[in-house]
């Protein structure tokens, strides 16, 4: 495992280190795992803060669900759920990065004016058309996914020609436009979005060929914890997917895979070093 640098909003460098760890933090009533849990800014707080104790470098704030067939949110809603958890968890000193996970323009800049200095966007800047404009202007880290189409509908018969070229060929075509609205590429990382617009099959061949996204020379960033893929793969209901999700986590980090956005920050943390130590 090489080490990795990532550079921030404002030129802050997370990093260098051996493996990233991006604890998740919902505040929403709906999320696919943990919705209604840790709703509500003083929930939300609590919950971003046990994250960092466990280990975190990352804590990425959610305001609306984007699990398939989740409703949407308004702007203003997620905006409320998700800028005073930011604003506490960055006053709080945790040595945390915080990040928001949104694909709203006005939701992104509320976050990053509150503190956040990561944009984590399912979108890739395509739902809302002045997201670009607000990654031009602030130029966060940038977590670049690829989801066929909006949440409401992804899952929807996706297909695809070869899944693993086709994401290629999203990424770069993507990476262009970042390169042409200035967002360095050492603030870029790139998420294949598991289970977003994606069918086992899918999901398993873009895991099998995970490589192949590496050779685009920027980090890869990976979100599969406790997903629908392993109910899929092993019959697992929803409380029961720690251990593959572990499984997997260690497997993609020997290949490379640095950073890793995870429920369970402590079993991560764990897994990472013995992968560290190890491969």
């Amino acid at each position: 495992m090489k080490d990795i640098t990532w550079t921030l909003k404002g030129g802050a460098v997370l990093g260098p280190a051996p493996f990233i760890i991006a604890g998740i933090v919902n505040v929403t009533p709906d999320s696919f795992y943990d919705g209604g849990r840790h709703e509500g800014a003083e929930a939300g707080i609590a919950h971003g803060l046990e994250l960092a104790r466990q280990g975190a470098h990352i804590l990425d704030v959610g305001g609306e669900s984007t699990r398939p067939y989740a409703d949407p949110v308004s702007a203003a809603e997620e905006t409320a759920r998700v800028v005073p958890v930011i604003r506490e968890l960055a006053a709080a000193d945790t040595g945390c990065v915080l990040s928001v996970d949104t694909f709203k323009a006005e939701v992104a800049a509320a976050a990053l004016d509150a503190g956040a200095l990561i944009l984590n966007d399912v979108s890739a800047f395509a739902f809302d058309p002045g997201l670009l404009d607000v990654i031009a202007q602030y130029r966060p880290g940038y977590v670049l996914m690829h989801s066929l189409g909006r949440p409401e509908t992804m899952q929807d018969a996706p297909k695809y020609g070869d899944v693993v070229e086709d994401i290629l060929a999203f990424f770069e075509e993507k990476l262009e436009i970042l390169d042409k609205a200035g967002l360095p590429r050492d603030r870029i990382t790139l998420d294949p979005g598991i289970g977003f617009g994606k069918r086992l099959e899918h999901n398993l061949e873009i895991l099998r060929h995970i490589d192949r996204f590496m050779a685009l020379g920027l980090p890869v960033y990976m979100g599969l914890s406790n997903k629908r893929l392993w109910q899929d793969l092993l019959g697992l209901d929803v409380g029961e997917r720690q251990n593959a999700t572990q499984a997997a986590t260690s497997v993609l980090a020997a290949k490379g895979v640095p950073i890793h956005r995870v429920h369970e920050v402590k079993l991560a943390r764990q897994t990472l070093t013995i992968v560290h130590e190890l491969a």
